[in-house]
């Protein structure tokens, strides 16, 4: 029994990576806090550099006059040629690499985002704690996430605020970190590719059939992390002000006023019921597409969400980044003292 314990967890992570992703998270906190968004982009840098290279070519190929079956077709070439593309460049940098731990930790924050959102939606939430007002602070926020933040009054900018802060911390630290863990270099920046797939093409869900593969395949990956890092947000609250845990915990078994996985599924709702707050609503793209985002939250919560519940969110969001370290520390020393 016990050595089938010990099989199974060897192959389902290598703890021997998670120095290096450890040393990588606490470098993507240090760099973004001092640097803040790349180009106004609180995205990992490469969702940045992949917007760069094919973000464009993207846009060409997702014609609004194409019919749906033509545009799936396209979106599902483009992901395969993006998954294609990291994979090749992930095993070309483990060749350059061989082994070096600075190296390989910088190469791997490079796929990671922590810092700078937290850089993002403090310089929000000092606009609105000393003006009131959000303007001229959301540019940044508007182009992580995709929206135009211009259609929206203060209490909306707020409530996209907190969710990014949520939805980044899922799919922009937890969810490459654990495919890191489970087959390293490749196999974190095929899921970095399909995730800025969706990120840029799926509007949520709402988009045309372009993005519906990369949608897709970013939820048949990141379906399991989203959950940890559901989890995460969760344990965080036990020491954020104000949070109450037993609405976080209400908010895994309640069965309405949830969105789906694409406008950010759990990971919204862990946010959103601990701080008795409603995120989501409807939002425009910014290439003027309307989303009819769910409403998340707890029965009767306000959507007139203010700076001091963007205070709170920061907060639970520092926290579930310290536990998710804490984590990664207890499964290296726990794997290494027992099954190595």
């Amino acid at each position: 029994m016990y050595e089938m314990i010990s099989n199974m967890h060897l192959q389902v992570m290598d703890v021997d990576r998670i120095p290096y992703l450890v040393a990588a998270i606490f470098l993507t906190m240090v760099i973004g806090v001092m640097t803040g968004a790349l180009a106004g982009n609180a995205n990992s840098f490469f969702w940045g550099l992949l917007d760069i290279v094919f973000g464009r070519a993207g846009d060409r190929l997702d014609r609004k006059n194409r019919s749906e079956g033509d545009l799936v077709f396209r979106g599902f070439l483009f992901c395969i040629f993006l998954v294609v593309i990291s994979f090749m460049l992930g095993q070309g940098l483990l060749y350059i690499l061989k082994g070096s731990f600075y190296a390989e930790m910088g190469v791997v924050a490079l796929c990671l985002t922590s810092g700078s959102v937290w850089y993002m939606i403090l310089k929000l939430y000092f606009a609105l704690s000393k003006t009131g007002k959000a303007e001229g602070a959301y540019y940044g926020l508007s182009r992580s996430a995709r929206l135009d933040l211009n259609t929206l009054d203060d209490y909306g900018i707020t409530r996209e605020g907190i969710a990014f802060s949520a939805t980044a911390f899922d799919k922009g630290l937890v969810a490459p970190a654990v495919w890191y863990l489970i087959g390293g270099l490749p196999v974190m920046m095929i899921y970095s590719a399909v995730s800025f797939a969706a990120w840029r093409f799926g509007k949520n869900g709402f988009g045309s059939g372009f993005g519906k593969i990369a949608l897709a395949l970013e939820k048949l990956m990141g379906f399991v992390p989203s959950l940890f890092s559901g989890f995460l947000l969760t344990a965080a609250t036990s020491v954020t002000p104000t949070a109450k845990i037993t609405k976080a915990l209400a908010a895994w078994w309640q069965g309405k006023d949830q969105a789906s996985y694409e406008q950010g599924g759990v990971v919204l709702s862990a946010m959103a019921w601990p701080l008795e707050v409603s995120l989501g609503g409807p939002v425009q793209s910014l290439s003027g597409d309307a989303l009819k985002k769910a409403w998340v939250g707890p029965e009767n919560a306000s959507a007139q969400v203010e700076h001091v519940h963007l205070k709170r969110a920061i907060i639970m969001n520092v926290v579930a980044h310290l536990v998710f370290v804490l984590a990664l520390l207890f499964a290296y020393i726990y794997g290494t003292r027992f099954f190595v």
